[in-house]
């Protein structure tokens, strides 16, 4: 697990920012905003593996820790975004132990047990001085946003190389029974439900993860005890911030609707 994050077990949660658009200059800047991970989503993000490339390469020189979450699990795409400097994975769609193995050995050496080829085609701080001790230093997270993950949730922690959870609320609330992502009448059993996944990954000294949609949303979950924290996307942000301005400009309050 990365030593930056490790912290994030017995400090103050991690928060993090979530990137979708293909613009290096924006990721730079939202990295640059303070935030302790920023993450690029290859999964429903607008970015081909060029621009996750470039995304890596502006987080980094932003000062965050990189994060990309891949599209599948996939050993070949794991390592490549490990290769192209994220310094740790959320692997989506998460159903079973024997899935979140795969992801954990896709994401090692052979030299931890592994199956990550050793490709180091851009050198820096995401590579140490061997492929064990940089190993030591990538975080693997399992998406639980399925009926079956969360299901499995005690076994996906139990995993050797799983560094801890992450929650995508907005399927997860589909799995739940919701007709529409966190309608409001699932949202008790939908609390209900987390907090089962905190106290799992707590039990175990893992990491506990949530995407949220803004940064109240952010906080309230800090207090409910997730570790690892999306507290903003590019998109929406741009979206909910043009909007607040027009609204300022025309003297009417903005209707920002919901952030995804």
């Amino acid at each position: 697990m990365s030593e930056q994050l490790s912290t994030a077990l017995t400090q103050a949660p991690r928060v993090g920012a979530w990137v979708t658009l293909d613009s290096i200059v924006a990721t730079e800047q939202i990295s640059r905003a303070g935030f302790d991970y920023v993450c690029i989503d290859g999964q429903h993000g607008l970015l081909g593996y060029d621009a996750q490339v470039r995304a890596l390469v502006a987080i980094a020189a932003g000062g965050a820790v990189p994060f990309a979450r891949v599209s599948t699990n996939s050993a070949a795409e794991i390592g490549r975004v490990l290769d192209a400097g994220a310094r740790g994975v959320i692997v989506p769609l998460i159903d079973s132990a024997v899935e979140a193995r795969t992801a954990a050995l896709a994401a090692r050496y052979p030299t931890s047990g592994g199956i990550r080829s050793f490709g180091p085609m851009r050198l820096g701080p995401h590579f140490s001085a061997t492929p064990a001790e940089t190993d030591a230093s990538v975080t693997v997270l399992a998406m639980i946003e399925t009926a079956s993950g969360l299901a499995e949730v005690e076994a996906i922690l139990d995993v050797d190389g799983v560094d801890g959870v992450y929650v995508g609320p907005y399927d997860l609330s589909l799995a739940l029974g919701a007709r529409v992502p966190v309608e409001d009448a699932i949202l008790p059993l939908l609390d209900e439900e987390l907090d089962r996944v905190i106290a799992a990954a707590k039990e175990r000294g893992k990491i506990a993860g949530v995407h949220c949609a803004d940064g109240l949303q952010a906080a309230r979950r800090a207090e409910q005890g997730f570790t690892f924290i999306t507290a903003a996307t590019d998109v929406s942000s741009l979206r909910a911030d043009m909007a607040l301005q027009l609204g300022n400009a025309r003297g009417v309050g903005a209707d920002l609707g919901r952030a995804y």
